[in-house]
Formats: C-alpha cells, sequence, structure tokens
C-alpha cells in the first residue's frame, strides 16, 4: 500500500533554489532523522524527523510538524497547525496562525503565539501518527477517506513534487553530502558540492559547486556545474549545451558533441563524443538559406533586402508591352509598361515622331523650332559615313 521508502534518497523538485541561505520551493519540505539542514526551510508543509538541526529559519504555508529533539537555531513561522514533540528547541519565536500541538519540556526562546488552540501534550512522531490514523479509518470502515489520506501525506498525485532529505544528511552552502542517491530537478539553483551514491542533475540547472559519486553521474541539457565531475566506479553522461566548468573524471565518459568541459577529462575506459541533435531540416521556417527559383535564379531583393512579391521587369519586350502617348511634358521615366497592368505614367522616354518638336541641323545639332528638310537629312547621313 505505500511503496517504498520516500526518503530514500535526496530529491531536489524543479525550480528549487537557494536564496539567501534558505531553501526555497513550492512544494512540501520533508527532512529524514538526524539530518543537520545548515540552512533555513521555505516551502508549502514542513516535516522534519528526531533529532533534526535546522540552522536557520522555518517558514511553512501550510502545517509544520517537528518530532522529538529537534533543534532550530531561528524562528518558525507556520501559516496553519503546528506539531511540536518533546524537548524541542527553537532559539527564536514561534508564531501560529492555526492551532499549536506542543510536547513537553519544550524550549521557546523568545516566545510563542498560536491564533487557535493551544494543547500541551506529547504529539506522536510523524510516522506513528500517519499509521494510527489509518488504521482507525479502515477499523471503521471509511476505506475512502483512508486513501484520500494516504495519498496526501505520500504526496501521490500534487502538482508539486516535495524535496526529500534523508535520514542522516547534512545540507549547507558547502556541501550537499547523503547516503543515497541524488535526484536534482529542472531549473534550480543550488549552492554547495553534491556528494551522493548517484547523482542525475535535469535541464536547465545551475549548481555553484562540484558533483561526486560513487556510481554514475548524468547531467542534464542546458545545465552549468561550476565544479568537478568526479565518480569513483561509474560512468559520467554529459547532454547537450550542458557546461561543466571543471574537469571530469570517471571511468568512461559520454560527451555530447554540443557540450563544454573547461578542464581535464580522465576516463580509465574511453571516452564516446555523441552528435549533435540535428538542426531544423533544410527548407524550414528557420532555415537561413536563400531559396531559389525553379530556373536556378535566386528571388529579387527590395531595398531592405526582403524578396519582392511581384517584381517588375526594367525592360519589357515589344510583344508584351505597349507604348503609351506622351503628355504635354517632355522627358520620362520609362517607354514601355506591362501588358494589364494598368499602369499609366504621364511622362516617357520615348515618343512618336509625328509627335516630337525636334529637328536636326546639318552639323548634328539639335534644334528646337522649326521643321527639317531633305538636305539636312542627306547631311547627316554623309557626317556619319566619313571615316
Amino acid at each position: 500500500m505505500f511503496g517504498t521508502d520516500p526518503l530514500e534518497e535526496l530529491s531536489v523538485p524543479d525550480g528549487t533554489e537557494i536564496k539567501e541561505h534558505d531553501l526555497v520551493t513550492d512544494g512540501d519540505v520533508l527532512v529524514g532523522g538526524q539530518s543537520t539542514v545548515e540552512l533555513g526551510l521555505r516551502g508549502g508543509t514542513v516535516v522534519a524527523g528526531e533529532r533534526v538541526t535546522v540552522e536557520g529559519d522555518i517558514e511553512a504555508d501550510g502545517d509544520c510538524r517537528l518530532d522529538m529533539w529537534c533543534e532550530i537555531d531561528g524562528n518558525v513561522l507556520v501559516g496553519s497547525d503546528a506539531y511540536l514533540g518533546e524537548r524541542v528547541q527553537i532559539s527564536g519565536q514561534l508564531i501560529v496562525s492555526g492551532d499549536l500541538d506542543i510536547g513537553d519540556d519544550v524550549e521557546i526562546e523568545e516566545g510563542f503565539e498560536a491564533n487557535g488552540w493551544i494543547v500541551i501534550r506529547n504529539p506522536m512522531p510523524t510516522i506513528v501518527f500517519l499509521f494510527v490514523y489509518l488504521s482507525h479509518l479502515l477499523r471503521i470502515g471509511e476505506k475512502e477517506a483512508a486513501a484520500e489520506v494516504a495519498g496526501e501525506f505520500l504526496a501521490e498525485g500534487r502538482d508539486v513534487e516535495p524535496v526529500r532529505i534523508p535520514r542522516g544528511a547534512r545540507v549547507s552552502d558547502d556541501t550537499w553530502r547523503v547516503s543515497t542517491p541524488a535526484t536534482i530537478g529542472d531549473d534550480c539553483r543550488l549552492h554547495g558540492n553534491i556528494r551522493a551514491t548517484e547523482i542525475d542533475v535535469g535541464g536547465d540547472t545551475e549548481v555553484f559547486g562540484s558533483l561526486r559519486a560513487k556510481g554514475s553521474i548524468r547531467v542534464g541539457s542546458g545545465t552549468v556545474i561550476h565544479g568537478d565531475v568526479t565518480t569513483s566506479g561509474g560512468d559520467v553522461i554529459v547532454a547537450p549545451d550542458a557546461h561543466v566548468r571543471g574537469g571530469i573524471s570517471c571511468d568512461r565518459c559520454e560527451l555530447s558533441e554540443a557540450a563544454e568541459v573547461e578542464g581535464t577529462i580522465r576516463a580509465r575506459e574511453g571516452i564516446t563524443i555523441e552528435d549533435a541533435p540535428e538542426t531544423a531540416a533544410s527548407g524550414g521556417e528557420d532555415d537561413d538559406t536563400d531559396a531559389a527559383e525553379p530556373d536556378g535564379v535566386p528571388p529579387s531583393r527590395g531595398s531592405k533586402g526582403e524578396p519582392e512579391s511581384e517584381p517588375r521587369p526594367a525592360v519589357v519586350p515589344l510583344g508584351e508591352g505597349q507604348l503609351e502617348p506622351i503628355a504635354e511634358t517632355d522627358g520620362a521615366d520609362r517607354a514601355f509598361v506591362p501588358l494589364g497592368s494598368g499602369e499609366r505614367v504621364s511622362e516617357r522616354a520615348i515618343v512618336p515622331i509625328e509627335k516630337s518638336d525636334f529637328e536636326w541641323d546639318t552639323v548634328g545639332s539639335q534644334r528646337s523650332n522649326g521643321v527639317g528638310t531633305d538636305e539636312a537629312a542627306a547631311a547627316i547621313i554623309t557626317d556619319a559615313e566619313e571615316p
């Protein structure tokens, strides 16, 4: 019914960040027993096991449950209900928006405030409370209610997965040290060197530290590792567009051609270079190559480089054009226009001879008035034939 232990690995969901020495996530935070977190915790519901030390503030939008012998070096702000086991120590204030269930010998140095009921007793540990509650629901036949409670506590079907820190872990700005596998999600921003048995880092994540594992290590696409990637007995896989600012040491390295490694790669069993992902197919929307016309002629370009939708030829054959009548003004810009274009140009460079007001004298000079004679035309021809 319950499956595997939810705290059997270090799990950091998508979008988790370290901000001002606080671990910030949109989901819940689950901390296994006897762990030390040298950071503050900010999330939905915060649950800590026995003898957990948190060297920072706790800000929980939902409930907050601290089991026996927990030590909080800061304030605890709870948006819903709070459950404190016996001998919990809080060096700052405790502010609870809902009810407060508190055990014996709890020390709160700067006082506490609760808007709901305050019950002084010894709340049972979280996992024991879950089993007792579920067994009671099943005993009275409320199977549907028991399924809903189990789904809520085990984080099945939630929109955001919780941060899960396994038992005996140590998390700080300097080092994340666990004795289990570690999974880092996408779009995360973490500080510290990560030490685990196996490490899987998602895409577009930035880790300000190194990665070291006994087994395999995988670095996702677009991820930046500000340190070395080292494994004592496994392989290292670096996805495309990943950037390792240090070196790589492993048994076998599978490196993408599109990845970048600034340091030295030491692979005892060799290095495999994977081809980079193929770009957009030729002729697609992102292809910058100029498309050619069917006859091999590239398309014409406008003044700003854009292809013209309807290019107009500069010279039109006689059979495809028409001579327009000249207007009153002399001079023109074009002699022919395409047939059917409907374009009317008021001034033309070529005009019918019967509409011209010009004539030539015997020395080839232009005269603007009068009518030319046959003798003048003959003289012009003779001058042209002379060598």
